[in-house]
């Protein structure tokens, strides 16, 4: 793989390979993510600082509502939960492709009356704590994702490498107001499912390492930290390199 191809300016070619596991059939990788949902919800509420316990995620997930936290909390496990149905309704119907269209289908569910904007790419420009990396202005959103997906297809060998990497493009643009790393998630395991291999899931309790490594992606545009790390969160067992 030459490394010294750019996703986009600022995003690297990743340098590290995993070794692929065998495709499985679609229902079984789609059946293995939904009984992980109650922890895969509670993690992505958790690392957006959101209160709500495991029991409680999991009380809302089986239609009872919980009491004794902010209503844009509860809202927020609701939308991730229905977010990720969307996403599995989309791939068990073969509908499911990576572009600008379906990530803003899915950002519209998961953003829903959280963003200042949500199910369409921001219009303004952002910043991101922590990091002197600046995203690009709004009006190259949509070339840059598409160009993006593009070079991915093209140059980043493997389904892991590929869905990962999108995961990154995403985060790397801000390609919305908020909850662009939860839209990339869910675009990287809508890619993975889709090809019969398992999803990430991303724990709460290593949140203050993912995220390091995202943010010494944005300032050194390597993905490699990044991609190592969430190998290491795939569904089952980690990805051998």
């Amino acid at each position: 793989m030459n490394s010294t191809r750019e996703i986009i300016p600022g995003f690297k070619q990743p340098e590290v390979e995993f070794d692929t596991p065998a495709p499985q059939e679609v229902p079984v990788v789609i059946a293995r993510l939904e009984k992980a949902m109650p922890e895969l919800i509670h993690s992505t509420v958790a690392l957006e600082n959101n209160p709500m316990t495991f029991v409680e995620v999991k009380t809302m997930l089986d239609g009872v509502t919980v009491g004794g936290h902010k209503i844009e909390d509860s809202q927020q496990v609701l939308n991730q939960a229905r977010s990720y149905k969307r996403l599995i309704n989309r791939v068990r119907g073969q509908y499911f492709q990576p572009t600008q269209q379906e990530l803003c289908g899915l950002h519209k569910v998961l953003a829903f009356e959280e963003a200042l904007e949500w199910g369409a790419f921001r219009r303004g420009d952002v910043r991101i704590a922590g990091t002197g990396y600046r995203p690009p202005p709004a009006s190259r959103l949509p070339g840059m994702y598409k160009t993006g997906m593009e070079k991915i297809r093209k140059h980043v060998q493997g389904p892991h490498l590929q869905a990962m990497c999108a995961f990154l493009l995403v985060s790397k643009l801000q390609c919305f107001w908020d909850g662009n790393k939860r839209a990339g998630r869910l675009l990287m395991n809508g890619m993975l499912l889709s090809v019969g291999q398992d999803a990430v899931l991303v724990s709460h309790k290593r949140k203050e390492q993912y995220n390091e490594v995202l943010l010494n992606f944005y300032d050194t545009g390597r993905p490699d930290q990044a991609i190592k790390f969430l190998g290491e969160c795939v569904l089952g067992k980690p990805l051998k390199m």
